[in-house]
């Protein structure tokens, strides 16, 4: 049993440095036999690298499936036994790490609704200590990077080494074409301030249905992440939960065959060369716009100025929408989309009002 566990640590280490880690399984383990042919036909797939299957699921309300619990665990298990596949859970308390950890899990994950409470991260961080496997972390369900990172800082400081994250999307309020929308410079952000650290994505929460798996996942990796975690099924439509964003293990080797692999750079000289000149350009057209972006503060504090002296209000509702207006039909030409336009120009404004707040309070 010591050999088998150490082999199968082993195996683990070596997938958790493989690029990209794809992790797949049903949205929630239900019997034993749906467990054991899921694994059997992911593993068949080649593709696969960590089986997962959700043991506890958080849900939004009472009354709806909230996983089989504790006794799916030796499900997994066998199927770890049958496949080699490495097996992975998500966690939210001690006492599912306890049970996880007993059971031989080779992974964990905690979960949006977990991250949510620095609480429930530190009881189970608390629990981690000292247990050396891999643990990724989901973003909180709302876009707070300051929670993501808190929850990240408080499973290195409990000792833990191979800690990874999971970008599942945001809650927003309103319907989308998302169930949670992807907001994709949060995980870049991420990725700046934990650089090495690997990130995959999850294209199943995100999307919330099949259609759009195969381009957000396109998405993630043209975006240098590290991997992703999709969601698979037996019979998808019949699923006890998220049955609409599950697809079948076979279908799922059709989309990774599918995807379009990209490199993080090239050693090609011609590749280098041209590369370094385009930054170059941009480079000098950046530095450019911060100087006219700070021309235009000057006048916005002149403005403040005549405004202060003369009891004018900072905001002018009417101004605004006309300079909005101008930029957004001027930005299309320039082929920049409305959605940009309104954010920056927003972004411009309010750094405006604070100058001249500022004037008007000295």
């Amino acid at each position: 049993m010591e050999t088998q566990t150490n082999t199968m640590k082993e195996v683990m280490q070596a997938k958790w440095k493989k690029r990209p880690l794809i992790i797949s399984g049903p949205c929630s383990a239900e019997t034993e036999e749906q467990v054991i042919e899921t694994a059997t036909r992911l593993a068949k797939t080649g593709k696969v690298d960590v089986l997962r299957a959700g043991i506890w699921k958080p849900r939004t309300k009472p009354g709806l499936f909230e996983g089989i619990g504790a006794k799916g665990l030796p499900w997994l298990a066998q199927a770890k036994k049958i496949t080699g596949l490495p097996t992975t859970v998500e966690v939210a308390t001690a006492k599912h790490v306890e049970d996880a950890l007993a059971f031989d899990v080779d992974m964990l994950w905690i979960g949006a609704r977990t991250t949510v409470n620095p609480f429930s991260v530190q009881e189970v961080a608390d629990a981690l200590k000292g247990v050396d496997i891999p643990v990724l972390m989901k973003n909180p369900i709302n876009p707070d990077l300051e929670l993501w990172s808190g929850g990240l800082e408080r499973l290195q400081k409990v000792g833990v080494k191979q800690i990874g994250m999971i970008h599942r999307g945001f809650s927003n309020y309103g319907n989308t074409e998302y169930r949670n929308a992807p907001m994709w410079h949060l995980p870049i952000e991420m990725k700046r301030r934990f650089p090495d650290m690997p990130i995959i994505c999850d294209p199943s929460h995100i999307c919330g249905n099949r259609v759009m798996l195969q381009s957000t996942a396109q998405k993630s990796i043209d975006l240098d992440f590290d991997g992703f975690m999709i969601e698979s099924h037996i019979d998808p439509d019949n699923a006890w939960s998220d049955a609409k964003q599950q697809i079948t293990p076979e279908r799922l080797g059709e989309i990774i065959d599918a995807l379009v692999w990209r490199n993080e750079t090239s050693d090609k000289a011609e590749f280098l060369n041209a590369l370094a000149t385009l930054r170059e350009q941009i480079n000098h057209l950046d530095d450019e716009l911060l100087t006219i972006l700070g021309q235009r503060m000057k006048i916005a504090d002149k403005i403040g100025e005549y405004k202060r002296d003369n009891n004018i209000t900072i905001l002018q509702t009417n101004r605004w929408n006309e300079i909005l207006q101008k930029g957004i039909q001027r930005g299309a030409k320039a082929g920049l989309s409305e959605d940009f336009i309104t954010k920056y120009f927003d972004a411009v404004h309010l750094e405006s009002i604070n100058h001249q707040n500022k004037i008007m309070n000295s």
